[in-house]
């Protein structure tokens, strides 16, 4: 069995109270050294069989119409899950 992760963010223009939030925090619980924060999906698609080059295709096309807005929402990686590092 295969899976594909899809991760999508706020458009950079749009206004991200989550990731306001969190960078306003960090702070507070002594991680100085981060300046901003933005908060995002990820999605993690499975799939019968090998993630083949089709099938990332078909992701990429469910994450643009289905599993972000694009109007405000980027998607940034589509990607198998076996390729990921730590």
């Amino acid at each position: 069995m295969g899976r594909v992760v899809v991760e999508v963010m706020p458009k950079p223009e749009i206004l991200d109270p989550q990731g306001k939030a969190v960078v306003g925090a960090l702070p507070r619980l002594g991680f100085t050294q981060f300046t901003g924060a933005r908060q995002g999906k990820r999605f993690e698609l499975e799939v019968e069989g090998a993630v083949t080059p089709e099938v990332l295709a078909a992701a990429r096309e469910a994450a643009e119409t289905l599993l972000s807005n694009p109007i405000i929402e980027d998607v940034v990686r589509v990607a198998d899950a076996s390729e990921e590092t730590a």
